[in-house]
């Protein structure tokens, strides 16, 4: 099983989950050009497909979406809340959209699929549990630790969790107050301390592989995110990877490689 970032950060934010034949996109929100680059690099184009996931409805996650279903014929998947708000946005989606339950697997192209709530200031978010020849999560856009975002990706293999920001480069930084309150709220984005929480949890409940993404350009550095989330697993047996804004990030479970789209 694989997970590969195309793109994970505030400007756009696109992955696909792999399973042998299965294959999955995670969001649109980036260019319909480089999703389609991205996947021909992985010798697959949209046709390959089984359908795309949708986490909640920011435009850094579905602002390529309409332009992929245009021209390629695939099925949108996301919870019956989120495909409302999908489809009052944009009514051109209504037919695409297929809605799944919350808590409760449902199957794709052979992998089981169950989505979960994540904590985000959005109208309805979520991240995905992923079970097939291995167990793989998805949980970015959190403002906080709750019961169900530990439940959705406790005792993934691999798994693709938030380090957004450092406290310290967020408080002292450029944005203006009301922007730093909506981060910092429980409804906001996770910072790298809190990662490093959740992180260790993944850890000790039977992850090899752990990305850290959706890092902030302006408040955070990937060596940073790496080093305060690494610090945060001294003693445990787990890969830190950290995935880039707009470069491609392939993880296997037990394995990993990096290239640029």
């Amino acid at each position: 099983m694989r997970i590969v970032t195309f793109a994970s950060g505030s400007t756009g934010n696109c992955g696909l989950i792999s399973d042998g034949e299965a294959n999955i996109l995670i969001d649109a929100g980036i260019s319909m050009r480089r999703t389609v680059s991205a996947l021909k690099e992985l010798g697959l184009s949209p046709q390959d497909l089984c359908g795309v996931l949708i986490t909640h409805e920011h435009s850094d996650h579905i602002s390529g979406l309409s332009m992929i279903l245009k021209h390629y014929n695939i099925s949108v998947y996301a919870p019956r809340e989120l495909c409302e708000v999908l489809a009052a946005m944009k009514p051109e989606l209504k037919s695409r959209l297929i809605a799944i339950p919350v808590n409760e697997a449902f199957g794709l192209g052979g992998i089981e699929v169950k989505a979960f709530r994540t904590p985000h200031d959005s109208k309805f978010s979520v991240g995905y549990r992923f079970e097939g020849s291995s167990v793989a999560a998805f949980a970015t856009d959190t403002g906080s630790i709750t019961d169900e975002l530990v439940c959705g990706i406790e005792g993934a293999r691999l798994a693709l969790i938030e380090a957004n920001h450092d406290l310290e480069m967020l408080l002292s930084g450029p944005y203006p107050y009301f922007l730093k309150r909506r981060i910092l709220s429980e409804n906001g984005h996770l910072s790298n301390e809190d990662c490093a929480k959740l992180a260790l949890h993944l850890a000790k409940s039977g992850a090899w592989d752990i990305i850290v993404g959706h890092l902030s350009r302006e408040n955070n550095t990937p060596q940073l995110a790496f080093d305060t989330v690494n610090a945060g697993l001294t003693g445990e047996n787990v890969e830190l990877h950290v995935a880039p804004m707009d470069k491609m990030l392939a993880v296997s479970v037990g394995d990993s490689v990096q290239c640029s789209i």
